[in-house]
């Protein structure tokens, strides 16, 4: 079996995230495989922008998660483990690159969200990642008043 690594972002503005629909009509995150020498950091910040045309700061790790599938290019099984970082839109700006297989996408609210997105693992991820943001999210907001 052939393993990748991959890394990906779950971004969010307020109280919401940006998932994409892709040319097999799944509802997905912005992620892609780490080649060798690359950062998975960097490989999450410069898929979301490829892919997404967000600008984007990171907020923290948000775990991992892994699939496994046939791949019929490579006529052999393929798991890809993937390396999620929570972030944050900096400004409004998205723009869905139809070049790199995707027909939409955009920030959704949460459950909007949790309802479109394709996949188990996915959505596990956006649930997670949402509790983590709010609580980074809400100790900024208490040091910076307080």
């Amino acid at each position: 079996m052939l393993t990748r690594i991959c890394a990906g972002g779950v971004v969010f503005q307020d109280n919401q995230v940006f998932i994409l629909k892709n040319d097999k009509d799944e509802w997905v995150l912005p992620k892609g495989a780490v080649r060798s020498q690359e950062i998975a950091l960097d490989v999450a910040m410069e898929r979301v922008k490829r892919e997404a045309g967000i600008e984007a700061q990171v907020i923290s790790p948000a775990g991992e998660t892994s699939y496994e599938f046939y791949s019929y290019s490579r006529n052999k099984p393929v798991c890809n483990k993937i390396d999620w970082f929570i972030m944050e839109a900096i400004d409004n700006n998205i723009s869905v690159n139809k070049e790199e297989g995707f027909i939409e996408g955009g920030f959704f609210p949460i459950e909007e969200a949790l309802e479109k997105i394709t996949y188990s693992q996915d959505k596990s991820i956006v649930r997670l990642a949402y509790r983590k943001y709010i609580f980074f999210r809400d100790e900024e907001t208490q040091t910076t008043v307080g």
